[in-house]
């Protein structure tokens, strides 16, 4: 199986068809059928590692104030206790608790899934963010979790490159600050290159305003350490910034390669560009 970090932006984008879930649904028609899915989702950060394990996972709305009908919004896939178990067996000696109750699918994954796969017929699990772990570990995880691929398990992390909330512009959904493209390109290059460096991006002088939380940007370490584990470089498939201080640029371990750019750049073999969905000024 092919592994990704989708750049999810707004919960909104679950109801909207705009360039990037255009994107995401192109890439899902891309995919072989996974045996189950993994989503490693900036939104359950805790002060620990676990992975769900419930053969029910319920739809969490872990947000406010949005209209009525993002709240109604269910993704009913099932679990996977057992492939839970194997993710368990996978990650040690790092110890990673069942999760039996008290998670489920929060909106970083459902968002990008209700795209992806939109019948919500393949099981998915969640494995959680350690709050309280550097970088590092969050790579090395990334490097383990590699060996799902050959039993079948999409790896999916979904999140933002940039994500500063505090300087969003709601009435530009085209806009990117000068900060968070020279970020954005920054981390392009490092994941299409040498993703083995990726703790290095930390480093950046505009890490500070792109990354002023960093739950948005783990998952992303988890597919650079992927990539690390594969000898492989990732492929940015969707590409661009929006409201200024949000990045949607995705990536792809083990897809097909990128079209050559000539003057515009290359979305991944296989897909159509989403930038020729014309952009709804209503989106994000």
């Amino acid at each position: 199986m092919p592994a990704a970090f989708i750049g999810h932006g707004s919960p909104m984008n679950t109801l909207e068809a705009n360039r990037y879930t255009a994107g995401w649904r192109a890439f899902g028609e891309a995919l072989p059928r996974p045996r189950a899915i993994l989503c490693i989702s900036a939104h359950w950060l805790i002060n620990g590692t676990a992975v769900t394990g419930m053969a029910e996972p319920r739809t969490i709305h872990d947000f406010f104030g949005f209209p009525p009908a993002l709240f109604a919004f269910q993704y009913p896939a099932p679990g996977a206790p057992e492939v839970a178990r194997e993710i368990v067996e996978a990650l040690a000696p790092d110890y990673v608790g069942l999760d039996g109750d008290s998670w489920g699918l929060d909106h970083g994954t459902w968002s990008v899934l209700a795209h992806v796969f939109p019948r919500a017929d393949i099981p998915v699990l969640q494995l959680s963010l350690h709050a309280g772990k550097p970088a590092e570990y969050h790579v090395a995880l990334g490097r383990k979790l590699e060996a799902l691929r050959r039993r079948g398990i999409l790896v999916l992390g979904s999140g933002n490159v940039v994500h500063n909330l505090r300087v969003i512009d709601f009435r530009r959904p085209e806009f990117a600050f000068d900060w968070s493209e020279r970020f954005d390109a920054a981390v392009r290059e490092v994941m299409t290159r040498r993703p083995g460096e990726i703790a290095s991006v930390t480093r950046h002088a505009d890490y500070a305003r792109a990354v002023p939380t960093d739950e948005h940007f783990l998952p992303l370490l988890y597919i650079a350490g992927m990539c690390e584990a594969a000898g492989e470089a990732a492929h940015a498939f969707i590409e661009g910034c929006t409201m200024g201080s949000i990045s949607m640029t995705s990536y792809v371990l083990g897809a097909p390669g990128p079209r050559e750019a000539t003057g515009a750049k290359a979305s991944a073999a296989g897909l159509p560009d989403p930038r020729q969905v014309p952009p709804d000024d209503t989106n994000l």
